[in-house]
């Protein structure tokens, strides 16, 4: 087996803001993993807020030596438990590898990724994500993927003044009047302030809220998931199997990304930890190209809440297959990840 490397450019059809940042582009590391004339494919993204730069993730994927392995149901059972060399990988590099892997080990098999897993094909209504915009636009917005066909919209928060992000949630229920609402503040409230404001976004059709308050205090959430009657799920404060068992039964949700925990296999671990704690499952992700989305597709099943949509954020996405613009994503029925290059003859 031989691992080839590429990068790409990622361009957000416009700027994602969030409380904390706002991003126009980002750097996606193609990998191929290539045995006996097939290719396996998996996507690492550069994130800033992960600690991992592109020359990082190369670094990472050059060490690996996939030769070592006769095969890559081996190199995968490997990586799986984890062991040397997987084991000293980052979370987002591990995760790309493993994707790579079962790409290649369910083309061999002729075999999607999800019957590899024992799970069912399924499909999934996705969240759509508004950012941090002003009230009109957010309504045209809203308007715009309720035609498309979303269910469900996830609306960022944390502006310096809460009121904006009020109006903006208004505007967006006005826009979408029967979409349902997730509410994102990614971190940037104190537990007063969300106990004071979760209360307003309630009013306005808010169904749950996506980690209120500071991450590195999951007690602070903890105690706001305690008094709030909206749902609240951790994200930024739940990145590890340690992460999320301790705060299972504590919160009602976790969202689990792959780029954050290390992959499928730990995504499943996660979801076994919270099975009958009362915590739910979100599947969320990191703004990539389709290939790098697929993954968790082939995990929906697991999850009450489903933010699968950073391919959509794209100006252009280098690869199909998952769906997504009418508001569902799905596990297609293809061998591997069942993704190809934009332009493949299908």
């Amino acid at each position: 087996m031989r691992l080839d490397l590429r990068v790409v450019e990622l361009h957000l059809t416009e700027p994602l803001r969030i409380s904390r940042s706002v991003m126009a582009s980002r750097d996606s590391v193609e990998l191929a993993v290539r045995h006996d004339g097939l290719s396996g494919y998996g996507e690492v993204v550069a994130s800033s807020y992960l600690a991992l730069p592109t020359e990082e993730i190369l670094r990472h994927s050059r060490g690996l030596e996939l030769a070592r392995y006769p095969d890559p149901e081996t190199a995968l059972v490997e990586l799986q438990r984890p062991a040397a060399p997987f084991k000293e990988l980052p979370p987002g590099v591990l995760a790309g590898v493993e994707a790579a892997l079962l790409d290649l080990v369910g083309k061999r098999a002729g075999a999607p990724v999800h019957r590899l897993l024992g799970l069912p094909g399924t499909s999934a209504a996705t969240a759509r994500t508004i950012a941090i915009v002003d009230p009109v636009r957010a309504a045209a917005q809203a308007a715009r993927l309720a035609a498309d066909g979303f269910r469900v919209l996830k609306v960022k928060a944390g502006s310096p003044d809460p009121a904006d992000d009020l109006a903006r949630v208004r505007a967006v229920r006005t826009g979408a009047p029967r979409a349902e609402l997730l509410l994102d503040p990614n971190g940037a409230w104190t537990v007063a302030q969300s106990l004071s404001l979760l209360p307003k976004f309630a009013e306005l059709g808010v169904t749950a809220v996506e980690q209120p308050t500071t991450p590195g205090h999951p007690e602070w959430l903890a105690d706001v998931a305690a008094r709030s009657e909206l749902p609240v799920i951790a994200d930024e404060d739940a990145v590890s199997l340690a992460d999320a068992t301790r705060l299972a039964g504590r919160v009602q949700g976790v969202n689990i990304k792959l780029a954050k925990c290390g992959g499928v296999s730990a995504a499943l671990r996660i979801c076994a930890a919270l099975h009958g704690s009362g915590t739910e499952v979100m599947l969320g992700c990191l703004t990539a190209s389709s290939l790098g989305i697929a993954p968790a597709v082939h995990l929906v099943d697991r999850a009450r809440w489903v933010d699968l949509d950073g391919h959509l954020l794209l100006r252009y996405d280098p690869w199909r297959g998952i769906g997504g613009a009418d508001g569902v994503v799905r596990a297609a029925d293809r061998a591997g990840l069942g993704v190809r290059p934009a332009g493949a003859q299908q």
